[in-house]
């Protein structure tokens, strides 16, 4: 049946990024019902933001697009321009190739949820904005170095 009982997905926490960056991602979690109904060309998830926590490290991709949209409470839209607030009902978009770093913050008092939507390409690599940081995501998992390829501190994976 094509309907996801969104109640049987149990929200996702924690990261793939390297042990240093553990402690930013509190508070993050996910429900990931793409994966529940084994789609493959896309993910779609629903972010849930506690109270001062963020999406993701400020990052954009080379390859895959991604969009969002607030369902629930009020974000804030950090990427190069500055800051945007985000109602719900309200969309933003990041087209692959755009090199204007992004993440979502919780900066109000209640909990903050939105649909995620993002291209999955076989391979792909992203960079973060605010540090020495890129991942290449290819066959083999992710792999984090620093910009110019160098290994990148207290990646452990």
């Amino acid at each position: 049946m094509p309907k996801i009982d969104l109640d049987n997905i149990k929200p996702r926490s924690g990261t793939i990024y390297p042990e240093i960056h553990h402690k930013e991602m509190e508070g993050r979690s996910s429900l990931r019902f793409s994966d529940a109904a084994g789609l493959t060309q896309f993910g779609a998830n629903i972010t849930i933001l506690e109270p001062g926590a963020k999406s993701s490290l400020r990052h954009w991709h080379e390859n895959q697009d991604e969009f969002v949209m607030v369902i629930s409470g009020t974000a804030t839209l950090l990427d190069d321009h500055g800051e945007t607030e985000l109602s719900a009902g309200e969309c933003a978009a990041f087209p692959a190739g755009d090199a204007n770093g992004h993440t979502i913050v919780n900066k109000s008092s209640g909990e903050v949820r939105f649909l995620a939507v993002g291209a999955r390409t076989p391979t792909e690599v992203g960079w973060y904005s605010d540090l020495d940081m890129k991942v290449t995501i290819d066959e083999g998992g992710y792999a984090f170095t620093r910009k110019d390829g160098s290994p990148y501190p207290g990646d452990d994976t």
